[in-house]
């Protein structure tokens, strides 16, 4: 089997932050002075030029702005960024653009520059909409400010995503369905709702807070995603939601659907497909923002996925789709045929941990409550 070219997307890393939240293990940087923001663009856009061979003729499908906080930046500095992007790979005239932002007063004011600029996605980072857990998460944005910030995105843009994380220490059922309905009034067309982990190398991991017991965990999910599914949205990831497939992240797919992407900025990971050499890569950048803005040492590393491990990665990114994939998809973007995994899927589907129908790769609901079981049988 040949590889194909799948669809190409462009992650864009933005590393600072006002101040870094206890539970973060995103590649983040308390703020301290005045950012660099003119240099740290031009230092993008060298980076995106050195990558530029690896579009390998594709347009950009699609963008995603993430950090950190891009919203700290300026829509100026955003207009110039994906301006210049579509000079170095032409940006898809249809290409979904989502930018992050917090909901404080400071990014607010900046939204209709921010659409000016050609963002016509915005994704707010409302975490929870009670002013004490948000104090204990370590948010610097007031309940009342995220409405606003969401009514805001509504008047404006013509697709906004809302973050919503629960299982928040001290909180109960009922607190996590008040932050629900609040959500859902706000009539968002794609919801992000997942419940809070403990990551390694973060505050809460030193300091671990007091969460919810399991019993108050599934009672949450289970009410909770009853309450998505009677306001219309429809659950398409493990965490996401939206009314509509038009109103699914489009990004996000792309990266579900193992297909390709560039990743520019500190700390910035990409995966690609070399056709010629039928091959696919993973590279990343250095995480500190001092070492990324050094053209010498941008680049802090490049490794192949090998056979043995493709498998694997397609499966972590697919199996996350409750609808799955067809199997036809896992030739073209591993390069490998089915018969690779055979004795794999015989056992996923022994478990009921898969769908039967040979025709796709889906989790079944068990696959879907069970999925770290699930792919496990597909490390090799």
């Amino acid at each position: 089997m040949s590889l194909e070219l799948p669809p190409l997307s462009l992650y864009i890393h933005v590393p600072w932050c006002v101040r870094k939240c206890p539970y973060c293990d995103f590649n983040s940087h308390a703020q301290r002075g005045e950012l660099p923001e003119a240099e740290y663009i031009q230092c993008l856009l060298e980076d995106l030029k050195e990558e530029q061979h690896l579009a390998q003729g594709r347009t950009i499908q699609t963008i995603f702005i993430g950090g950190g906080t891009p919203s700290l930046f300026s829509a100026d500095s955003f207009k110039k960024l994906l301006d210049q992007i579509d000079q170095i790979i032409p940006i898809d005239k249809d290409a979904e653009i989502t930018l992050e932002a917090n909901p404080g007063t400071f990014e607010q004011a900046k939204f209709i520059g921010f659409l000016d600029a050609g963002i016509n996605r915005l994704s707010i980072g409302i975490q929870s909409f009670n002013d004490s857990h948000l104090t204990s998460l370590g948010r610097i944005h007031s309940a009342e400010e995220a409405i606003k910030a969401a009514t805001m995105a509504r008047e404006l843009f013509p697709r906004f995503n809302l973050d919503l994380m629960h299982g928040l220490p001290g909180q109960d059922c009922s607190g996590a369905l008040a932050d629900l309905k609040q959500a859902i009034a706000l009539q968002p067309d794609h919801l992000s709702w997942y419940q809070l982990t403990i990551e390694p190398n973060t505050e809460f991991h030193t300091h671990t807070p007091i969460l919810p017991i399991d019993e108050t965990l599934w009672d949450i999910q289970e009410q909770g995603l009853a309450l998505i599914q009677s306001a219309g949205y429809k659950q398409y990831e493990v965490s996401a939601y939206a009314k509509s497939p038009e109103q699914q992240s489009r990004h996000n797919l792309n990266y579900w659907r193992f297909g390709d992407y560039l990743g520019i900025g500190a700390g910035a990971h990409g995966k690609i497909t070399l056709l010629q050499e039928q091959k696919i890569i993973r590279r990343w950048k250095q995480k500190q923002p001092k070492a990324y803005m050094q053209k010498s040492t941008r680049l802090a590393g490049e490794t192949e996925i090998t056979r043995e491990e493709l498998p694997f990665e397609f499966m972590l990114n697919t199996l996350r789709l409750c609808q799955g994939v067809p199997a036809e998809l896992f030739p073209k973007r591993t390069g490998l045929c089915l018969d690779f995994i055979e004795a794999e899927l015989k056992e996923a589907r022994d478990k009921e941990l898969l769908s039967k129908r040979p025709e796709m790769l889906q989790p079944t609901n068990n696959g879907q409550y069970f999925l770290n079981d699930l792919l496990s049988i597909f490390i090799k």
